[in-house]
């Protein structure tokens, strides 16, 4: 028999008995549906989350007392017992690291309210104290108007830059440069406006007013509301790519040097950047991808039982058809054949189905569930596997049903009633 025949045979089979087709296709597609569903909800999120987290450019890494991230309340017990990181600390690290050539500082103050003539921001406004390199080592740059300079760093100006939510909320009429803007209560000039940065996550990346670092040490001093030091952030832009582990190495000696850790101790400090934040949110994320996947496998091999045993009594209602076939001149492998490609094509079939299916209902979980930010994510990479697994399963499942059609006595087949 040409294999065509054998294609065609297959498909007329599938047809002829719709309502079986259909009930052993529903088994594969919610098995496929459901690994391909949790696979595109967690890349619609990891997607998400590699960009946002790529808010330090590839060059660029941070130096903070506390833990970044996923950290767990031991981390954090043990970074409370660390000494702050100053301001002396990024001077330190600008004298005497030479694969960096920018250092900035930062001062963060939460829960503000921002005003200009009646209007008001809802009092989650952030403030921070920062050094001119603020924008450069954030990627958040000044749309218009200019940054905060050196000049309004040594004379502690009264000089704010602002976030595009806030110049919109506070100025929709108007251009807010050289306007006047009261935040917390007091005065300050507005200088410029960031260009608009979304988040997914709602993370205030454009609800934020930045001041020169010594006006806000002046207003606000060194010590936080809970009566402990304030801990600068440090920013550190590597020359380039390709020494920025060699740079964050450098910088951690000379930190350990200034900050008296001893041989053998451990660094009273943390390092992250984009990288390394995005490998920690990834490494949370593998536990889910692999349960999804076990729970998925489970799934089409519960279908592929189903369908062996659907593929059985198909067998044997149609004994008789295959004793006919044999009479005729048809091999064993023929009828073998046969039946595995019905396996095959209806777990083909339902994994097209299932795949579909996971891609959009992965989607809408999560821009309903979650936000509508997110951008949609069709992984590919996890369709391909989908329909892998279901070849396989068509297989492995419908072997034991065409090995027996295929060894059928001809002569008994045809008088089998």
């Amino acid at each position: 028999m040409l294999k065509m025949d054998i294609f065609t045979m297959s498909l007329q089979a599938i047809r002829t008995n719709k309502l079986r087709s259909s009930l052993t296709l529903f088994g594969i597609v919610l098995g496929v549906a459901s690994i391909i569903a949790v696979m595109t909800g967690i890349s619609v999120i990891q997607g998400t989350m590699e960009q946002e987290m790529s808010v330090l450019g590839a060059q660029t890494f941070q130096i903070q007392k506390w833990p970044s991230g996923f950290s767990t309340d031991e981390d954090r017990r043990k970074a409370m017992r660390r000494p702050a990181v100053t301001l002396s600390d990024a001077a330190a690290i600008r004298d005497n690291v030479e694969n960096v050539d920018i250092v900035g500082s930062e001062l963060w103050q939460f829960g503000f309210t921002a005003e200009y003539r009646g209007e008001s921001t809802n009092g989650d406004t952030v403030i921070c104290g920062c050094t001119p390199e603020y924008p450069q080592n954030n990627t958040h740059f000044v749309s218009y108007g200019r940054n905060i300079s050196h000049m309004d760093v040594r004379r502690s100006q009264k000089v704010a830059v602002i976030g595009h939510a806030i110049a919109n909320r506070l100025y929709p009429f108007v251009n807010p440069v050289g306007r006047e803007i009261r935040v917390d209560g007091r005065k300050y000039t507005v200088i410029g406006v960031f260009d608009e940065k979304k988040s997914a996550f709602n993370s205030g990346y454009d609800n934020y007013v930045i001041l020169p670092i010594s006006t806000f040490v002046n207003t606000y001093g060194m010590t936080n509301n809970f009566g402990f030091e304030r801990s600068v952030n440090i920013t550190v832009h590597a020359k380039t790519p390709e020494v920025v582990a060699d740079a964050i190495e450098e910088t951690r000696q000379v930190l350990r040097r200034v900050r008296g850790v001893r041989l053998g101790e451990e660094d009273n400090f943390e390092f992250f950047n984009s990288e390394s934040s995005i490998a920690q949110f990834n490494q949370m994320t593998a536990g889910v991808k692999v349960g999804a996947f076990v729970i998925g496998i489970v799934a089409l091999v519960v279908a592929g039982i189903g369908i062996m045993n659907i593929m059985l009594v198909s067998v044997t209602e149609r004994t008789k058809e295959i004793g006919i076939r044999k009479s005729l001149g048809a091999h064993p492998p023929d009828i073998l054949r046969q039946f595995l490609v019905e396996a095959v094509v209806l777990c083909n079939v339902g994994g097209v189905v299932g795949v579909i299916l996971g891609f959009g209902i992965g989607n809408i979980i999560v821009k309903l569930g979650i936000s509508s930010s997110f951008e949609s994510v069709v992984p590919m990479q996890w369709a391909v596997i989908g329909l892998l697994f279901c070849t396989a399963v068509g297989v492995i499942f419908g072997m034991l049903p065409a090995v027996k059609a295929s060894r059928l006595n001809p002569i008994d087949a045809l008088r089998f009633e």
